[in-house]
């Protein structure tokens, strides 16, 4: 269990993203394996937007000065609405049926 920097929820390791300061920009940390202190946030624009909100980034990567979060509002994918919700722990997004090109995703027996 970890705890989103921008909801401060707690989730499991496996729905939030580890991000790590590098060369004054927080960066994705996709394969969790960059040297360095990190920090977790859920996947989601609003919690990117309340970790930005109340500078989360650089207090939990005990970082000097403001830190660039483009690459991670990028792969969160920033558009102006949220793209996901927080979901029950323990399930994933896309598992209740969710539509993928239109069509609504059918489970096998």
């Amino acid at each position: 269990m970890r705890t989103c920097v921008g909801c401060k929820r707690r989730a499991l390791i496996g729905e939030l993203l580890r991000v790590v300061a590098v060369a004054g920009r927080v960066v994705v940390d996709e394969r969790r394996r960059l040297p360095g202190r990190g920090a977790w946030l859920h996947p989601d624009p609003d919690c990117l937007a309340k970790a930005e909100r109340r500078r989360a980034f650089p207090r939990a990567l005990r970082a000097q000065g403001a830190l660039d979060a483009r690459e991670v509002r990028e792969h969160v994918g920033c558009t102006g609405a949220p793209r996901t919700t927080h979901h029950e722990p323990g399930t994933s997004p896309g598992s209740r049926g969710s539509k993928e090109a239109g069509r609504p995703v059918m489970s096998q027996p």
